[in-house]
């Protein structure tokens, strides 16, 4: 026999674009002319909830519930369900004849969302960006009616996760063993029904269902639960981000209710390894990085030495059968990185696979997915781009490395301009100083528009401690370069890193406040620490002075780790001050507020001096 794969993104995901780890193992099992589709069941499922007749049902769905949050869209009913139709062809493609009518006041409902809007956004996007405007208006249309759901139909559903909560630190299965018993939502009616259609169309003998983030576990698991009961004879893997961080020692049986292979690190391997083994071409014991059921037990069989399928010998993935035209732009927030997540269609590729830094002591670098560092040439990227282009007709592309090497962003764009291939592109890197003004402008010339990058926090001694490998005034220099270059520059922030003082985190905000000031940054976003199994930190939390408290493992997950931090700050009292004075630099204002007037509680003045950025600048 010869094993039918199918590979699907359960939902939900990025809806503007394909995650891209079905097109990766398919283009992958293709080369070993093995017979393959893949299915977005994320954007499938979305776009039929948001439809004229499925948003009737859940209106009367909420009506049989008695469930009446939000009046405002209540009371605009029948707008939202004659006109959800159009809105979703507008965001699909935005026409410009079919904006000036979603701009209209009078034409979509004001629900809770746009009633706080301003009179006519003419201060955000002119008299002339008329299709931002209505993709704004769109945008908030389609987000009141998935409040709507949320709170009257489906507590579980969100627009790019689903049934998050109970995956998250998900240390026992209980939970999620609980909720699978329970009767399907209505959303999950549909989205069996999509799956079982797709089912139809042929025989399959494998399904695949790739989970990249906690908010995919629980529809993976509906989705397995339907197959069981209704096509016994179809066997099931899971893989993906989720299983490679969280499922690392994985003891409770009961998810083999629902699943018969999970396995672990880059999919290639393991999946290759399972399809023969179905195939009965190999025994159990040949199978690699992959946790089967065996005698009532957890068993993690890995034959070694493993396969191995580098970097540079991958073939490029393949979008084939992924349905392009559903894809949505939204723009929900004014921030203009945060527009390039959920604005516009991008082709994600890695350029190198891991990290070549690994260092980060807050970081997974003891996982694969970023200590194993491989590379490729230019001419295979290049390869690799024309043929997705060719799939997709997008020319827009994410590279989605951990974090992109200055050589090979050298090379990629030299081989771009020598071979006359024009693309859009955007890429996380350090902020090393390799960036000179030089290669900034090179990477500029071949089309990069946007980098992302850990300033993490603005302290030289914290830096340091993180390892990060960067200092305050080199990232000033390279952030300075790149926007030299007109390239955007978004900087992911950290607070509540461990020991970290008040004094600090204050010392920080100024550092941000000075960086958006002198232009070198036009985005970023506070995270608060978080501490991981797979971490430095996480598996040596003495050196970091900090205490694990928690949670206890009982078999399932493990990643996030409860921790108290007796010699840092109250980290968490820091959040809502941070995003306030965040939020002014980002749309360009506030720079003269004292620090202090951001929060609501006493905290210390700034020790840096007014111009240190500037003085960095001019060094």
């Amino acid at each position: 026999m010869s094993v039918n794969t199918l590979l699907i993104t359960p939902p939900f995901t990025q809806l503007n674009t394909a995650y891209p780890a079905t097109a990766y193992l398919k283009g992958f099992l293709e080369s070993k002319d093995l017979s393959v589709s893949q299915m977005d069941l994320s954007i499938e499922l979305f776009t039929a909830i948001f439809t004229k007749e499925f948003i009737d049902a859940i209106f009367k769905q909420a009506e049989m519930l008695e469930n009446n949050d939000y009046p405002l869209v209540w009371k605009q009913k029948e707008a939202y369900i004659d006109k959800v139709d159009t809105v979703m062809n507008y965001l699909r493609q935005q026409e410009v004849t079919a904006a000036y009518q979603i701009v209209h006041k009078d034409f979509l409902p004001h629900g809770h969302r746009r009633v706080k809007l301003q009179k006519d956004l003419s201060t955000e996007f002119g008299k002339l960006g008329i299709l931002d405007k209505a993709k704004h208006i769109a945008t908030l249309f389609v987000e009141e009616l998935g409040d709507f759901i949320n709170a009257n139909v489906d507590e579980f559903f969100s627009f790019t996760r689903y049934a998050e909560h109970i995956a998250r630190a998900a240390s026992s299965f209980d939970t999620i063993d609980e909720f699978l018993q329970y009767e399907t939502t209505l959303i999950e009616d549909e989205m069996l029904y999509l799956l079982n259609e797709k089912l139809q169309e042929q025989e399959f003998h494998l399904i695949c269902l790739t989970v990249p983030f906690p908010g995919n576990l629980f529809s993976a698991l509906r989705c397995a639960q339907f197959i069981k009961t209704e096509y016994p004879h179809i066997q099931i893997a899971m893989g993906g981000g989720y299983c490679n961080t969280e499922l690392r020692r994985l003891s409770d049986p009961r998810i083999f209710e629902f699943v018969d292979f999970i396995t672990l690190d880059d999919g290639e391997g393991p999946l290759l390894k399972v399809i023969e083994f179905i195939d009965g071409l190999i025994t159990s014991d040949q199978l690699e990085r992959t946790y089967v059921l065996d005698n009532h037990k957890v068993v993690y069989l890995n034959k070694t030495p493993n396969t191995i399928f580098h970097h540079k010998n991958l073939p490029a993935p393949s979008y084939v059968g992924l349905p392009n035209a559903k894809y949505l732009s939204f723009l929900d927030v004014m921030n203009p990185m945060h527009r390039m997540w959920s604005d516009g269609k991008w082709n994600k590729l890695t350029i190198s696979h891991g990290c070549y830094w690994k260092q980060c002591s807050f970081c997974d670098v003891t996982l694969d997915y970023i200590g194993n560092y491989e590379n490729t040439t230019a001419d295979d990227l290049v390869n690799k781009i024309e043929k997705i282009i060719s799939e997709t007709g997008v020319t827009g592309f994410h590279f989605v490395d951990e974090a992109a090497p200055p050589k090979m962003l050298r090379a990629l764009a030299n081989k771009l301009l020598e071979r006359k291939v024009y693309i859009t592109w955007w890429t996380n890197i350090r902020f090393e100083k390799t960036f000179t003004a030089e290669l900034c402008s090179l990477l500029s010339k071949s089309g990069c528009i946007a980098v992302t990058g850990g300033l993490e926090v603005a302290s030289d001694r914290l830096l340091a401690k993180m390892k990060k490998g960067v200092d305050i005034k080199q990232v000033a220099r390279v952030t300075k370069a790149f926007s030299n270059e007109n390239i955007m520059v978004h900087a992911y922030l950290m607070f509540g890193f461990p020991t970290e003082t008040a004094q600090e985190t204050i010392d920080s905000l100024e550092v941000v406040r000075q960086l958006f000031y002198h232009n070198c940054i036009q985005s970023a976003f506070w995270h608060q620490f978080a501490c991981t199994a797979h971490s430095p930190v996480g598996k040596n939390p003495d050196a970091f002075e900090i205490k694990i408290i928690g949670p206890k493992f009982e078999g399932f997950a493990e990643n996030d780790l409860y921790h108290e931090d007796p010699s840092g700050a109250e980290h968490h009292l820091f959040s809502e001050g941070l995003n306030r004075g965040l939020n002014n630099y980002l749309n360009h204002k506030g720079f003269e507020i004292p620090l202090h007037k951001y929060f609501d509680f006493k905290v210390p003045k700034t020790t840096l001096p007014k111009n240190m950025i500037e003085d960095y600048l001019a060094e």
